[in-house]
């Protein structure tokens, strides 16, 4: 068992999230042709229609604290499936090969699979994979809205269920509680983001797609952990549970 402390991640975190910004052209020129070919016209096209700047009002607090939110538990999720799925240092050169970790956390020890199931290791590197991009992404939004630099920070939950799993013995026991654990934490982030889709800025469309890729994605990911519990462990009522703590004033902010 491999435990990791927190304290010293967060700026090497910050760094290695970082992502390089590609610039958007504000307008666009087209050349448009008759049919007959006599008379070429030159067009300038309005950029389209999107926000480029912050939410009004109470919107503006809500998109701040959401994403603020969603970034420190999407950060606590990392952890979580490098503990399924281990970590390595160097990538595989096999993009198929089943015994393939995560990327390691900057600042945290080596960490080898304590799942001993492909299926529930593959999904732990897939949600790895896809949460370091989600915090990417909110972290832009939160700069480029609002000027903020929001450092990821383990919150209380996501703090408890590293710890659960980091004491659970690695083999069939780290498999189930893996599961019912990664379940638990997805169902904590559903209901800001199903809050987000009607609270944000009625402007930023992006966030919109953003919260209900959210939605749909970690739906699918519980379901498809409930079916794991049901066919490999024979638990087939399970139903994700959460203490909504930090996300329930997301839910009630007017």
């Amino acid at each position: 068992m491999v435990n990791v402390p927190f304290s010293k991640t967060s700026k090497a975190l910050e760094a290695y999230l970082k992502n390089s910004e590609n610039g958007i052209s504000r307008s666009t020129i087209g050349k448009t042709l008759s049919a007959i070919g006599v008379t070429a016209v030159l067009v300038t096209t309005a950029p389209a229609a999107f926000a480029d700047g912050p939410g009004r009002g109470q919107t503006a607090d809500f998109e701040k604290a959401y994403l603020e939110f969603i970034i420190d538990h999407h950060y606590s999720a990392l952890r979580m499936t490098e503990l399924a799925a281990g970590t390595d240092l160097q990538r595989d050169t096999a993009i198929d090969n089943p015994q393939e970790g995560t990327a390691p956390t900057p600042n945290t020890n080596p960490t080898p699979a304590k799942a001993t199931d492909e299926q529930i290791r593959s999904m732990s590197r897939q949600a790895n994979r896809g949460q370091r991009e989600e915090i990417l992404k909110a972290q832009k939004f939160l700069h480029d809205w609002y000027g903020v630099n929001h450092t990821p920070q383990l919150q209380g939950p996501g703090r408890q269920a590293i710890q659960q799993l980091e004491r659970t013995p690695a083999g069939a026991e780290f498999n189930r509680t893996f599961l019912e654990t990664f379940s638990n934490h997805h169902y904590r982030a559903l209901f800001p983001s199903l809050a987000c889709q009607v609270k944000r800025d009625i402007d930023h469309d992006g966030l919109e797609r953003y919260c209900s890729g959210i939605v749909h994605a970690q739906t699918n990911q519980i379901n498809d952990m409930r079916e794991m519990l049901c066919k490999k462990f024979s638990i087939c009522d399970f139903v994700p549970t959460a203490n909504l703590g930090q996300a329930l004033p997301l839910i009630n902010r007017p």
